[in-house]
């Protein structure tokens, strides 16, 4: 019987890899969950210079806005961004809107409208930027630059870490 190729063993460690550390970063947010409320709301928002912060473009903005005005259910919705094991690339975004946030989640403004990053998730998206593209075949919310990514697929929906 052939052995698995290297790369093959590499996707499969960094997926293993991913998912213990969720684990081990759940346990530890239930530990310590008083703590970390209190660090979380004075670290909630941090300063647009910060180089660790996820930002969003301008066309990411407006088009929050526009949903937000479009739809009158949508009025108080967050874009939240989240890392998932998977993808053609081994990792892949995934965007969500919705009004919840948990207690870790990290929240990046800009002119009023919100992107939530869950705790686990902001490692791998670190001083990324989320823009919104409109192509032919589809228009979607994208993570534009993601210094942790070394590459990716074509669809910008998934990506390898460093």
């Amino acid at each position: 019987m052939a052995t698995a190729s290297p790369p093959l063993l590499r996707r499969l460690a960094l997926l293993l890899n991913s998912r213990i550390r969720a684990n081990h970063l759940l346990a530890a947010s239930y530990s310590a969950s008083s703590q970390q409320t209190a660090a979380a709301a004075t670290a909630e928002t941090p300063t647009p210079a910060e180089p660790e912060a996820v930002s969003m473009t301008d066309s990411c903005v407006r088009r929050l806005k526009e949903l937000h005005t479009n739809e009158p259910s949508a009025e108080g919705n967050m874009l939240h961004l989240s890392v998932e094991a998977g993808g053609c690339s081994g990792f892949q975004y995934t965007f969500l809107l919705d009004n919840k946030k948990n207690a870790d989640d990290r929240v990046f403004e800009k002119n009023g409208v919100k992107l939530v990053v869950d705790n686990v998730s902001y490692d791998f998206v670190k001083g990324s930027t989320v823009d919104y593209v409109e192509e032919l075949i589809r228009s979607a919310f994208v993570v534009s630059t993601n210094p942790s990514a070394v590459g990716g697929c074509s669809c910008k929906s998934s990506f390898m870490v460093k």
